[in-house]
């Protein structure tokens, strides 16, 4: 049986600290990922927007009375 040592816990912990950090580097941001309805649904504001059909939310409030 091996005797465990705190050298040896620091070795451990370096290693895993090493690993995390690459698992860290190769995530993506789940934020950053689009679905398709996200996409289509961009796809509907940008045109609705560069059509001019998209209401400013001050005036919006402004009809809404808020």
């Amino acid at each position: 049986m091996e005797t465990v040592t705190l050298e040896l816990i620091h070795k451990d912990l370096e290693f895993i600290k090493s690993e995390l950090v690459g698992i860290k580097e190769r995530m993506k941001d789940a934020d950053s990922i689009m679905t398709e309805d996200d996409y289509e649904a961009l796809q509907v504001y940008n045109l609705e927007k560069s059509e001019g059909k998209l209401t400013a939310h001050e005036e919006l409030k402004k009809e809404l009375g808020l």
